[in-house]
């Protein structure tokens, strides 16, 4: 259950039935994202999404930082020798890729924040479907800092999950807020203490794992899709996403263990 796959910038365990633990692994740089972390990134989930026995992820942070953002000392190399060349801003080359893999994945990805989240690495927690904050985790949309607007997605996931004036606060002070705010702004799902951090987060990721992973996915993507429908859009969304399930397995057994009154066993094809 424990078996591990090691990257140079990140690690995978699986530590639970059908849920994956993925650690940025690079602490003694706060986890800073640099152009191998992003590589690892893809490569890892594009390896989870193809094993059908993986079914939720949780991300954390090796040592005292969940992510500081980019690693700004590979960023000042990059905007002296490479961007004159490229063109090409630094997060859009490194920070893009992942954030819209985490969101665009098959996998209900949990993030478990257990230090600072800063600037990129605060998007980047953003773009996990669930938050469970350590009560040392931080939090800042830190960019104005650097002289730079928010960069990864943060103008996009700010305002729907906290309102247009507390985003607009966040991102033109640059200030850092503590768990206890993030959950009293509803940036995160709850707070716990930092030795219970992983067990909460992947206890989460177990009971969505437990589902037909199908069903979990169809979900994901209704409610992202939601975040930019009416009301009549998303209920087309529902409608298809009915027509490709009801067909199929899962809610066959899904509604037959309810009218059996049993536990239902999903994703029971995919076992075989």
């Amino acid at each position: 259950m424990t078996a591990r796959v090691d990257y140079e910038t990140l690690f995978t365990e699986h530590v639970a039935d059908g849920v994956v633990l993925l650690t940025l692994n690079r602490p003694d740089r706060a986890n800073g994202v640099v152009p191998e972390l992003a590589r690892d990134m893809v490569e890892a989930l594009t390896a989870l999404e193809a094993d059908l026995s993986v079914r939720a992820l949780v991300l954390t942070g090796a040592g005292k930082q969940f992510c500081a953002g980019a690693d700004l000392k590979e960023m000042n190399r990059y905007l002296a020798e490479d961007m004159p060349r490229t063109g090409e801003p630094y997060n859009a080359r490194v920070i893009f890729p992942v954030i819209e893999r985490v969101v665009g994945s098959r996998l209900p990805v949990i993030a478990a924040v257990n230090g600072g989240a800063a600037a990129g690495g605060f998007d980047l927690a953003l773009a996990c479907d669930i938050r469970v904050a350590s009560t040392a985790a931080k939090f800042g949309e830190t960019y104005i800092r650097l002289g730079l607007p928010p960069g990864n997605g943060g103008t996009w996931f700010l305002p729907r999950l906290v309102g247009p004036g507390l985003a607009a606060e966040l991102a033109l002070t640059g200030d850092v807020i503590d768990a206890a705010r993030a959950l009293q702004i509803g940036l995160v799902n709850r707070v716990v203490e930092p030795e219970a951090l992983i067990d909460d987060a992947v206890g989460t990721a177990s009971r969505i794992a437990a589902w037909s992973w199908r069903a979990v996915q169809m979900t994901k993507q209704s409610l992202r899709a939601a975040w930019q429908q009416d009301l009549a859009a998303s209920l087309a969304t529902n409608y298809w996403a009915a027509v490709g399930l009801q067909a199929g397995p899962d809610v066959k057994e899904g509604v037959a263990a309810f009218v059996e009154k049993r536990p239902a066993r999903f994703n029971q094809q995919d076992a075989r």
